[in-house]
């Protein structure tokens, strides 16, 4: 399909009399003639603009020359013109605003997973290689949270990072917490998630310290990245904090009159990332119809509200290839964030025994199952099945709590099952590591189960799925099948994208390898479909990329 017969042709450019015009190149005293099989090398020079132009029937490349329309001049060294390939920075294909307002250099960022799943050295990695990265800190205590942030702003003091913040309704006083925690340590940039509504500590954060500069600028020290899968919840992070939270705020003397007031002219978040069917919490929307429905909502709350710096949006769930990559830049995505795929490099907080599951993962092979923070809300979360029985079992649990008003009220049969194949001891041992547990990480939990039967056994419960995923990260062997591993088909499309390449092995996977491979090989991609765009069709394999030493992709992008 490589000779000029095989062209479907396009609409081309006409004369007067609706006759097209031929266009040629022109090779000149610099121009050269290369072979269409050395197209996959030309395209990976993304700075260096080329010509597909046919000589004698057959599809060559054209660099340098010149280009010309409807030239009459007799030229030997003159070929019809079939495509023009111009540059493609990796830049470009997102947002520059977004990468110059967080000081990278391309517009990626990975996502924070839980429990330090995504690892200081994850965020150190990412931030070295002038992309974006959120720390995992949901799950963890506040002294490892603050160990994190000491770390990290010791080891890169001058590189961009993002901290997580997630909603916390059955941890009564630890969403506050942490974000004392960031305000005491100038933590200006979090990634917020699972949130079914705006909370007075998100609020707190987003406001605290917004001031006017000399000139009358409005300067909000804090950002956020926040995620969101609906547009209710959407609307509520673009539009300003809503004034019953800053009355409540500056009733509590957390923010002053005059930030409250300025409050009023700024975003909740002025990014957005549209978050897909990913790994963990999600509402298992298709991308390609949830997308441009948030797109919209950024241009309709924009003009609304006229704000001084323009709402963006970002895509995430499902992204783990160059060509997924492309296709959100291409619906208008300002950044793309990944998540599942750097849980299998080994910069992530999980386990080798963890990364290998995720290294034989196919598309199919995800399932819901109940998240522990959310467990009596019946809110559910994406994981792996495919060597696990995490999601059966976690799914058991949530059936008998729904059914049941307390632990007593369980069938000796239901009961007995339960403890010999999910918990491994009696359903007593477990309450009293749960109460030695709570007793001290939120004693009012405690308190309540003393006074509520199904709450006793919603903490019950929630042990297992709790330590389900600490078991994962840490590779306790003998509790591999209750691994909770958050995944969604993005990892199976990943292992499916680098079968059979250097990127197929665990400990060949680190995230800056995948990062630019990902991306890098959108900017690719991006250069090989302009080409069939313009209506010429070549070889698929002059037009797919293959996973790339980082060292060689460097080196194109350095030359």
């Amino acid at each position: 399909m490589n000779s000029v017969s095989d062209i479907i042709p396009s609409a081309g450019i006409t004369d007067a009399d609706n006759q097209p015009k031929q266009i040629d190149w022109h090779a000149g005293s610099n121009g050269q003639l290369f072979e269409v099989e050395a197209l996959p090398e030309r395209l990976c020079s993304l700075d260096v603009p080329f010509s597909l132009v046919s000589d004698q029937s057959q599809i060559k490349l054209g660099l340098g020359g010149s280009i010309h329309l409807d030239d009459k001049v007799e030229d030997e060294n003159a070929y019809q013109h079939l495509a023009f390939v111009p540059k493609q920075t990796i830049q470009a294909l997102g947002n520059k605003q977004f990468c110059h307002d967080y000081a990278i250099k391309y517009p990626y960022m990975t996502g924070a997973m839980a429990n330090g799943i995504a690892s200081v050295e994850l965020v150190e990695a990412i931030a070295k290689a002038d992309m974006l990265a959120s720390f995992g800190a949901a799950g963890l205590s506040l002294a490892e949270v603050e160990k994190a942030i000491q770390r990290i702003q010791a080891s890169i003091p001058n590189k961009p990072f993002c901290f997580n913040l997630i909603y916390s309704p059955n941890e009564k006083g630890h969403e506050d917490a942490v974000v004392d925690l960031y305000l005491r340590y100038g933590v200006d940039l979090v990634e917020t998630s699972a949130y079914m509504k705006l909370t007075l500590p998100v609020v707190r954060y987003r406001v605290k310290g917004i001031h006017k500069d000399a000139q009358g600028n409005i300067v909000v020290p804090n950002r956020i990245i926040a995620k969101a899968s609906r547009v209710e919840l959407a609307s509520k992070w673009f539009s300003p904090p809503p004034e019953k939270l800053l009355n409540e705020l500056v009733a509590q003397g957390a923010i002053t009159e005059a930030e409250a007031g300025l409050a009023k002219d700024i975003p909740m978040a002025q990014d957005l990332t549209v978050e897909a069917d990913s790994g963990g919490h999600t509402d298992n929307r298709p991308a390609i119809t949830l997308l441009p429905t948030m797109l919209a909502l950024r241009d309709q709350i924009q003009a609304e509200y006229n704000y001084a710096h323009e709402l963006r949006v970002g895509a995430a769930g499902g992204i783990a290839t160059p060509a997924s990559a492309l296709g959100a830049f291409a619906m208008g995505a300002a950044y793309i964030v990944t998540g599942t795929v750097n849980q299998a490099c080994k910069e992530s907080g999980s386990s080798d025994i963890v990364r290998e599951m995720l290294a034989n993962t196919g598309q199919a092979d995800v399932t819901m199952a109940p998240a522990v923070d959310m467990f009596e809300m019946g809110v559910k979360l994406q994981v792996l099945k495919r060597g696990s029985m995490f999601a059966m079992r976690g799914n058991k649990l949530y059936e008998l709590y729904k059914k049941y008003a307390s632990i007593d009220e369980i069938p000796e049969k239901d009961k007995a099952n339960i403890e010999k194949t999910i918990f491994k001891m009696s359903l007593e041992d477990v309450w009293q590591k749960t109460y030695d547990f709570f007793s001290e990480r939120d004693p009012s939990q405690v308190e309540k189960a003393k006074n509520d039967p199904k709450h006793k056994m919603a903490l019950i419960f929630r042990w297992y799925l709790g330590l389900s995923s600490r078991w994962a990260n840490a590779g306790v062997a003998d509790r591999q099948v209750d691994y909770q591993v958050w995944c969604g088909p993005a990892m199976g499309a990943f292992n499916e994208w680098t079968r059979d390449t250097f990127l197929a092995t665990t400990e060949k996977r680190d995230a800056v390898t995948v990062a630019m491979n990902i991306m890098f090989g959108a900017a690719f991609l991006s250069r090989a479909n302009g080409i069939l765009k313009q209506g010429v069709e070549l070889a698929g394999v002059l037009t797919q990329f293959q996973p790339m030493q980082l060292d060689a992709i460097e080196k194109y992008l350095t030359e």
